[in-house]
Formats: C-alpha cells, sequence, structure tokens
C-alpha cells in the first residue's frame, strides 16, 4: 500500500503598506502592515511516514536540514500533537530567500496545514496560527490564508479586501538582512498608528525603503526602472520590489522591457491564499 501522498501551493506574499509605530522592550518592532497573497509560490509534496522519522528531501546549500523552517515546522506539530507518523517532503523552490515575500514562513504554514490533514489531527486555525508564531511572525497570515491588516509584531489581524491587480516582482540578486534594517539607526520608528479601517489611500509606504535603498544599490535601481512605469514598492525588508497593473497584459509588457536586466515574474494578487484554495477542494 502506497503512503498517502498530497502536494500543496506555497504562495508568496506582498506587504501593501508597512509602518513602524516603535521599538518594544522585546527589541521587536511595533508594525502595521497589509498582506495580500500572490498566486505564485513554491510547490511542497508531503509523503507519510509510519516510523516517526521527518525527512526534508530537498537540500539547501546554507540552510542545514534540521534549521530549515519547513522541517521546524513539521517537528514541533508531532511534538504538540503527540502523533506517532513521520513524513518524506519534497519542495520545487522559486520563491527567493531573503526578498521579503515571505518564503520561509509561507513553506511553515504549508507544512502545518498540509500535516495536519494528512495525519488527520483535526486541529483548527487558531491552534495551528499560534503554534506558527512560534516559528516566525509572518506564519499566522498564511495558516489563515485570508488578506490582512496586521498589527503588533504582524500577528495580530484583521482580514481586509484590497483590489486584487496584477503584479510585477523584480528580484534583485541581493538578500537582505531584516535584522540589520531593523537595527539601522536612521529607520523611521514613529510613525503614528492608524486607526480608521479600512486603512486610508495614501497611506501605502513602507517605511523601510528608505534604509534598503540607500544600503543596497540593486533594489534602488529597481525602484527606479519600475518608477517609471507604475508606483513602485517594496515588500517588508525587501529585496524585492512590485508594481500593480490593471491587466497580466500590462505587466507582461512592462516585464518584458525590465527582465532582460533584472530577475521578476508576474503573478495575481489575491485575497485568499492559493494554498486554502486548494485545501478547501479537498475537502
Amino acid at each position: 500500500m502506497t503512503a498517502p501522498r498530497l502536494t500543496l501551493p506555497s504562495p508568496a506574499k506582498l506587504n501593501l503598506m508597512l509602518h513602524i509605530l516603535g521599538r518594544r522592550e522585546d527589541g521587536y518592532h511595533e508594525l502595521q502592515t497589509i498582506f495580500q497573497f500572490l498566486d505564485y509560490g513554491d510547490e511542497i509534496t508531503f509523503a507519510v511516514r509510519d516510523d516517526g522519522v521527518i525527512r526534508l528531501h530537498t537540500e539547501f546549500a546554507d540552510v542545514p536540514h534540521d534549521n530549515n523552517l519547513i522541517v521546524k515546522a513539521a517537528k514541533k506539530l508531532q511534538e504538540q500533537s503527540g502523533c506517532s507518523l513521520g513524513v518524506d517532503i519534497w519542495i520545487e523552490k522559486i520563491l527567493p530567500m531573503g526578498g521579503g515575500i515571505g518564503g520561509g514562513s509561507s513553506n511553515a504554514a504549508t507544512t502545518l496545514l498540509g500535516l495536519n490533514h494528512l495525519w488527520q489531527l483535526g486541529w483548527d486555525e487558531d491552534r495551528l496560527a499560534a503554534l506558527g508564531l512560534t516559528l516566525g511572525a509572518d506564519v499566522p497570515v498564511f495558516v489563515r490564508g485570508h488578506a490582512a491588516f496586521a498589527e503588533g509584531v504582524g500577528e495580530k489581524l484583521t482580514p481586509v479586501e484590497p483590489e486584487e491587480p496584477w503584479y510585477l516582482v523584480l528580484v534583485p540578486q541581493v538578500s537582505v538582512s531584516t535584522a540589520e534594517i531593523f537595527s539601522d539607526p536612521l529607520l523611521t520608528r514613529n510613525t503614528p498608528p492608524i486607526k480608521v479601517r479600512p486603512v486610508p489611500k495614501g497611506n501605502s509606504r513602507n517605511d523601510c525603503l528608505p534604509v534598503v535603498a540607500r544600503r543596497y544599490p540593486d533594489v534602488r535601481n529597481a525602484l527606479n526602472l519600475l518608477g517609471k512605469f507604475t508606483e513602485a514598492k517594496l515588500t517588508g525588508t525587501g529585496s524585492c520590489v512590485f508594481g500593480g497593473f490593471p491587466s497580466k497584459a500590462e505587466a507582461d509588457k512592462v516585464s518584458a522591457l525590465l527582465t532582460e536586466t533584472l530577475t521578476g515574474f508576474v503573478a495575481k494578487g489575491s485575497n485568499i491564499s492559493m494554498l486554502h484554495r486548494k485545501l478547501q477542494s479537498l475537502l
């Protein structure tokens, strides 16, 4: 009998805005941000094992096996649920690391949701999101799968319905260190909190952008090039840069002009993650 298998998408996210309100006593920063998903991402395949072993078969040059968030997520879920089953995991990786589009966090969330389904644990979303938060501040939004206005360190989520344009995402070939950006003395840390819902138009800036653009010329170049065609934004602490377009044809047209010198992709914005659409289809 072949082991139960499941292949699931692990989507990218964008930060449509990112305001930094202040630094907390624990060293983390108070944020306000809007997360939206892209119909674009990695693909992860899970096959159940009955011996309790968790093995990621895809190797990553810079990340030891047990340090990978996929493995950490699987082990934490196994420990906390008391499940005796294990899993073999393979990933088709296309999301860049250090790009600000949530690759690692998304992979962790897909692992939690996928194994909850395969191991038949019956955990609800709240419990999975709470476990996800111990792996990273961005994991809960991927677990919940709905575009959200986020506060705190990014874990207090209120569902929102922003427009769903087509995006051109440019991927400068640099990995931006989040810790480095958040420790920069020139980072804006006193943006007044937004109290109005929905978030007023014109509040779409990213407070990390000036610091990242100053430190990383490749990101600055991507912002300048894309800015000739649409409002160019930074997602998270970067390095990825994005802009919205009303149609795929328009996004493709600009992509053809810019991707001769820069890596990039075109993807549809989505308020419901493609992971959740796939899981829904399995019910």
